[in-house]
Formats: structure tokens, C-alpha cells, sequence
């Protein structure tokens, strides 16, 4: 089972929100009038720097974890018996709290 970071998780309730909006802006585009034109054009533009800047959001969150992939790949290829080493310990000490419960 995979863990959800808070990233993904702001990322996820981001793209819920923006698709929301989008959903809100379709419900009322038979409302008219001046002062409903014009805050339905101010939402848009919120809602497409949202959008834009949520990509970028998602864009640096997936190279992080690229990077870090790539760093924990290097160390385990320059050091494998660390790695090993490091591994056998988390088990231990997971299997020990687990064996407490």
C-alpha cells in the first residue's frame, strides 16, 4: 500500500478544487449580466493560474522524486553492503515493534 505525501495530497485537493471551479463556471454560464460577466471572467483567469501553476507544482514534485530515486539508485550501486546492511536493520527494527503490539 502506497503512502500518500502531503505534496500529493495538496496536489490532489488542487485538482479537485480546479475542477470544481471549471464545473461552477459551466452550471452558470446562463446566468448573465454585467457583475456576473465580469467575476465569471476574473474566475477564469484565477482558475487557468491555478491550473498553470499546478502543473508546475506537479512538474517539481515529479523531478524531485526522480532525483531522489536517482540518488538512493547511486548510493545502493557504490555501496551495496550499506544498503543491505541498512535494510536488514529497518526490518529488524520494524519486526521488533510490530512483534511489541
Amino acid at each position: 500500500m502506497a503512502r500518500t505525501t502531503p505534496t500529493e495530497k495538496l496536489l490532489r485537493d488542487l485538482k479537485t478544487v480546479v475542477d470544481d471551479a471549471e464545473a461552477l463556471l459551466q452550471a452558470t454560464a446562463a446566468q448573465t449580466g454585467e457583475r456576473v460577466d465580469g467575476i465569471r471572467e476574473r474566475a477564469k483567469a484565477s482558475l487557468q493560474q491555478a491550473k498553470t501553476r499546478l502543473m508546475e507544482a506537479e512538474g517539481e514534485a515529479l523531478e524531485q522524486v526522480r532525483e531522489a530515486a536517482a540518488s538512493a539508485d547511486e548510493f545502493v550501486q557504490e555501496n551495496p553492503w550499506q544498503a543491505v546492511g541498512v535494510a536488514a536493520g529497518v526490518g529488524l527494527l520494524l519486526g521488533l515493534l510490530i512483534s511489541r503490539r
